[in-house]
């Protein structure tokens, strides 16, 4: 058997349809050594209850720092002060700092509020027969609600997602390079609504991480930036892949659209399974070994990086049967889109709510939706964490 190639992880292509390959690792080599472009040389973790193990285990530490591109720790430090890259009791103290503005409840509070964008979304896009839903929906309805939640200005809202369209997608030392003005651009950004927000107070998400404190606790300034770029990204970028890569899935299985169109108590199943079957979170964050582990038959050095594949976790045969087939009633279906143990994806309601409302939605005003193209010949996004596509050519 011819030994296994380590793919570019971040090349569109690959994205299209990863599976193939991590079924192969899932094989025979499901603790796998590859170059990626974040720090040298990682493990990819890929059978299910291995990412459990991973995601769990106190000896994989999220703080990966010292490993991290020099370029992104001298010119971005902040984004390395977040959350994603903690460890208790720093990551504790700051979840908890911002778990009050997360809560289920409050984000089915915004139900009328993204109902009414979705609405107003199709009401623009749908008038001439055809729609790009990438950039006519699945990406404008979560970035509106998370710079409403956040206290963004809508004249500001695009130059966010083109900030971090630049960070997302630097899937090699010389993209992080190039993103660098973009971040720099972000921070003075935020650090002039710190400013704005201290001196005038608003009923916004900014202003209450501003002036948050629990135990006699606050964010400094560098937790503040990467508290806003975590919920900014997290808050837009996973969802709009959820909802074009939802509604490709949707199209390419009829009978499965058919079933969401017609049975309006499917939704919230319907959802899970995407989530599921789509991974708009391909890879985890990177952890790091804090002593030496094994997996398996691997045994993984201390201050090795390790990268959990969320992908391949959720198309593991062994947890979900027929893991190939779209199962919008799937039950039970333990997934780890968000992840699993304590950096369990702050913002999974407000993203499972704006999926499932977008999703209804648009199957119900366009029941009559189709590909505009090939599948084959869809694009998707260069990234090397994230797996969604660039755009989604529909006729209606």
């Amino acid at each position: 058997m011819e030994p296994i190639k380590a793919p570019d992880l971040a090349n569109p292509r690959f994205k299209a349809n990863p599976y193939f390959f991590y079924a192969r690792l899932r094989a025979e080599a499901p603790v796998f050594r590859t170059p990626v472009p974040v720090g040298g040389m990682a493990w990819l973790v890929t059978r299910y209850d291995d990412v459990l193990t991973v995601l769990k285990d106190e000896r994989f530490a999220n703080d990966w720092s010292p490993r991290m591109p020099w370029v992104l720790r001298r010119f971005a430090r902040p984004l390395t002060q977040g959350m994603l890259n903690k460890d208790d009791p720093d990551h504790t103290r700051l979840r908890t700092l911002v778990n009050k503005a997360f809560t289920p409840r409050r984000m089915e509070g915004l139900r009328e509020r993204i109902q009414n964008v979705c609405d107003d979304l199709l009401d623009a896009a749908a008038s001439n027969g055809r729609i790009e839903l990438v950039h006519a929906y699945a990406l404008p309805l979560p970035v509106i609600i998370i710079a409403e939640l956040l206290g963004i200005p809508a004249r500001d809202r695009l130059r966010f997602y083109a900030w971090s369209k630049s960070m997302v997608e630097a899937s090699s030392q010389t993209r992080i390079l190039r993103a660098v003005p973009n971040v720099l651009s972000l921070f003075r950004y935020l650090r002039r609504v710190f400013t704005e927000r201290r001196a005038h107070p608003q009923e916004d998400l900014v202003t209450a991480l501003v002036l948050a404190e629990e135990a006699g606790d606050k964010l400094n300034e560098d937790e503040l930036l990467a508290m806003m770029f975590l919920l900014l990204v997290a808050g837009f970028e996973t969802t709009t892949n959820l909802i074009a890569s939802g509604t490709l899935a949707l199209l390419q299985h009829p009978k499965q659209g058919d079933r969401f169109r017609q049975d309006a108590a499917l939704a919230e199943s319907a959802i899970e399974e995407l989530l599921r079957y789509t991974s708009p979170l391909d890879l985890a964050s990177v952890r790091c070994t804090r002593e030496e582990v094994t997996i398996g038959a691997v045994t993984i050095p201390r201050g090795e990086l390790v990268v959990p594949v969320l992908g391949s976790a959720n198309h593991d045969e062994s947890q979900f049967p027929s893991a190939e087939v779209l199962d919008l009633g799937r039950d039970p279906n333990r997934h780890l889109a968000f992840g699993l143990g304590a950096h369990f994806c702050l913002g999974a309601p407000l993203a499972r709510l704006e999926g499932r409302l977008a999703l209804t939605t648009l199957f119900r005003r366009l029941p009559n939706l189709h590909l505009a193209q090939p599948p084959e010949s869809l694009r998707w996004r260069k990234s090397l964490v994230l797996r969604g596509l660039e755009e989604l050519p529909l006729n209606l």
